[in-house]
Formats: structure tokens, C-alpha cells, sequence
């Protein structure tokens, strides 16, 4: 069966919010994962790595026209570049409901900077991966601009495969990776880190000659890099990736733009970092249920989707499809859950005024389904549930959670399997 639009905007939401993939080389690709997704600002990860002595731009961050006016002045370079800073890629092609088009802009006269930055701040920005409505602007950052004459991609990244950290390079920087490794294989470079040795000066310099830096530049390239995995070390990184990492027309090697994701395992040692991460972007629902370690995805229809693993949530959302209905959202319980987090998910589903139905879906392998079962019955009768619910479970202790959910007295609808369950959910919706 071929997966639905639904099941589609599923994938699509994980592997944005828990997986990036890079390919390595023709027939392998690494997969780098996370579930907290920590979204740092350019300026943030600029800073992390102006802090471990990697070369970036000169930059000031302002939150006001006056201080970025301020900013551009003191800066006293030839060009000025004045950036957006949303958690959002294409702002150059941006608009803002100012009116003003560009969320990126150079200028070469500082005093122009205020107006710009009069014209951002506060304002909401559009971009191809923003929201409809756009996202407002609190912040910009004015930075020194430097002329390119090369571009290279260069990422450090956790490998299964192999084990442990990973440089992965490309003479053929500022666009897609994946694009490259598609189109010209032979472009992807790639070493692999002994954890014990760290990265060591003739991997460096090789991965600096296959980057296509040559002469003097070679050895500062070869220098960069290995900053860069003392970054990666120092703020417990599962990935730092750098597009590009270029070449000026005065011989210095510098990292444009970069992109770092990180370990959350290692959040109790890195809270400084942590504390840095702006939610203020996220969609107010996925921010709730991540305090509850739920992770949860938006769609378009009217029939929540509470489930156990993204296979799972993909599957249903499907088999809703098939039969007629539309998912209104996913939200995925994953493992070792308690009571409070099913009533927090219930609460999460509950308030969305799209809902009209309920669907539970749950497979219980790590899961015991007795406590599934438990946190429903809570919730029905604390939130006094007006949707119908059907519930279809399987697994550990599915007896006693069946005994718990017939005795409870609730309008709960018990589905054999998961077809039952699309069909009984769809029909519930059908007959309102």
C-alpha cells in the first residue's frame, strides 16, 4: 500500500525533528540521531566556535535598531552583512510583513543598518521552511562580510559503522551534501577518528588537500579542523557541520555558516549550552509535550493518533487514510512511560479543537499495557473526555489492561486490531 500524505508528513516531521543523514559514501549513509532537538541560532553556534578558536566572520548580535546601527559602525569593515536569526533556512529569499524582502543583507554603508534592522525586528519573517504566517524576528546579527572565492563542506559526525566520530568533506561546498554524494560520489571524502587519538595531523592535512585547499591554505584549513573537533569534544556534539567552510580572496580560511546538534544524553554536563536553546520558535504543543518526553506532530484531520514508536504512528495514520478518515495529529508515548504522561498526552490531544476522535494504538513490547490502560481511564474521568475513543492494545499485560478498561464503567470502544480500530474510529466520526 503506498503510504499516505499523512504518513508521509509523519516521516517527514521525524527525521526533521530526530534524525539527520548524511551520505558517506555511494552505498552507506550515517545517521546521526537526537530527541531533543536543540535549535541554536547562527549566532549561537558561531559563538560556541569563535570560542574554541575557530575562525567565523566578526560579528555583533542586536535586539534593537539602535544597537544594530551601533554594531555596524564599530564593526568598521568594508562590507556589512545585517542576517535575520530565525531557526529557518532561505531568509535570503524571505519576505517580511514590513514589506521588506530579504531576511539576509549586505551594504557597505553603516548607517543604513538601523533602518534595515527597524524593518526586521519585530516583524515576521516568510521563508519556503517557515509557517504561513512567518516568525517574528527578536534578534539580528550584524557581521563583518568577506568575499568567497571557494566553497567546501566539511562535517564531523557519530557513525555507527564505525563506531564513533567520523570527518566527512567535499570540495563542493554550499549546497546540499546529500545532492553531491548522489550526483559525483567521488567529491565525498571521509576519515574515520580513533576516539583514543583524537584526529591526527596527517588525517587533517589530507582532509585539507581533499577539500582542494592547497599551499599555506592547506595548513590552516588542516588547523581548522582540528579546532573543530575540540568543539565537537568540548560541547558533546553529535554532529558539527560546516557549509561552507571557505577561502577568501586574502588567503584566510573561515567557517561561513555552520550547524551543530547535540548529544541530549549529555545535557546534565553541558547546561550552559542547553540553556541556550530556543524554543520560542516551536510549535506551543510539540514544546509542551517534550517537557513530558512525548514527541508529537501536527496534521490536518480530526482523528488523533495516540501511539507507541513512529513505525506504528505511520501505519495508523494510513489505515485512517485507507478507510475514509484523516489523522488530526500523532503523538507518540515511546518507552518506559508512566501513568502522568499518558494523562499529559490525553490533555495535549484533548485540547486540540480539531479532535473528534480518539484513536489508541499501542503495541506493548517495553510498554506495559496495564498502565496505558490506567493513565486512560485517569484521564477520561479528570478531563471528562467528549470525544469518542477507541482503543486497541497489544502485548505485555494486555489482559489485565483490557480487565481495567471494561470495568471502568467509560464509553471506551475496544477494537480487535488495528483495522477494527481505523474502521471503529472513522465510523465514530462519521455517525456525528
Amino acid at each position: 500500500m503506498a503510504a499516505s500524505m499523512a504518513s508521509q508528513a509523519v516521516a517527514r516531521g521525524l527525521h526533521g525533528a530526530s534524525a539527520k543523514y548524511l551520505f558517506l559514501d555511494k552505498f552507506k549513509c550515517a545517521q546521526v540521531s537526537s530527541r531533543r532537538w536543540l535549535n541554536l541560532q547562527e549566532y549561537q553556534s558561531k559563538k560556541l566556535m569563535q570560542e574554541s578558536g575557530v575562525t567565523v566572520q566578526r560579528f555583533y548580535v542586536a535586539d534593537n535598531p539602535p544597537d544594530a546601527l551601533q554594531a555596524a559602525k564599530r564593526l568598521n569593515a568594508k562590507e556589512i552583512v545585517l542576517k535575520a536569526q530565525i531557526l529557518a533556512g532561505g531568509r535570503g529569499k524571505g519576505v517580511f510583513n514590513s514589506g521588506l524582502k530579504g531576511g539576509v543583507h549586505l551594504t557597505k554603508d553603516p548607517s543604513v543598518v538601523g533602518e534595515l534592522a527597524s524593518k526586521m525586528l519585530g516583524y515576521s519573517l516568510t521563508t519556503k521552511q517557515t509557517p504561513k504566517e512567518g516568525v517574528e524576528v527578536k534578534t539580528v546579527m550584524v557581521a563583518e562580510a568577506l568575499d568567497i572565492t571557494r566553497e567546501t563542506y566539511f562535517a564531523i559526525l557519530m557513525d555507527r559503522a564505525c563506531n564513533g566520530p567520523v570527518m566527512v568533506g567535499s570540495p563542493q561546498g554550499g549546497m546540499d551534501i546529500e545532492e553531491v554524494a548522489d550526483k559525483s560520489p567521488e567529491l565525498i571524502f571521509k576519515e574515520v577518528i580513533d576516539i583514543f587519538e583524537g584526529v591526527r595531523d596527517d588525517q587533517a592535512l589530507r582532509m585539507a588537500a581533499n577539500l582542494g585547499f592547497k599551499g599555506p591554505l592547506e595548513r590552516q584549513a588542516a588547523d581548522q579542523i582540528m579546532r573543530l573537533y575540540d568543539l565537537f569534544l568540548k560541547v558533546d556534539a553529535t554532529q558539527v557541520e560546516v557549509n561552507p567552510l571557505g577561502e577568501t580572496p586574502e588567503g584566510q580560511v573561515v567557517c561561513f555558516d555552520a550547524k551543530i546538534s547535540f548529544d541530549d544524553n549529555a545535557e546534565f554536563r553541558q547546561k550552559a549550552v542547553f540553556a541556550m536553546g530556543d524554543m520560542s520558535e516551536s510549535d506551543p504543543t510539540e514544546t509542551e509535550a517534550a517537557k513530558w518526553d512525548l514527541k508529537y506532530i501536527g496534521l490536518d484531520g480530526n482523528i488523533a493518533c495516540f501511539v507507541n514508536g513512529a513505525g506504528l504512528a505511520m501505519a495508523t495514520c494510513d489505515i485512517i487514510d485507507l478507510h475514509g478518515g484523516k489523522p488530526a495529529n500523532f503523538l507518540d508515548l515511546g518507552g518506559g512511560v508512566k501513568e502522568k504522561q499518558v494523562y499529559e498526552a490525553f490533555k495535549l490531544l484533548t485540547a486540540d479543537p480539531k479532535v473528534e476522535a480518539i484513536l489508541v494504538n499501542i503495541f506493548g513490547g517495553i510498554v506495559n499495557c496495564a498502565i496505558i490502560a490506567n493513565g486512560i481511564t485517569k484521564a477520561c474521568r479528570e478531563l471528562e473526555l467528549k470525544v469518542p475513543l477507541v482503543v486497541r492494545l497489544e502485548g505485555t499485560n494486555v489482559q489485565e489492561a483490557k480487565r481495567i478498561l471494561s470495568e471502568s464503567g467509560l464509553p471506551i470502544v475496544a477494537a480487535n486490531d488495528l483495522d477494527d480500530a481505523a474502521k471503529k474510529a472513522v465510523a465514530a466520526i462519521t455517525r456525528k
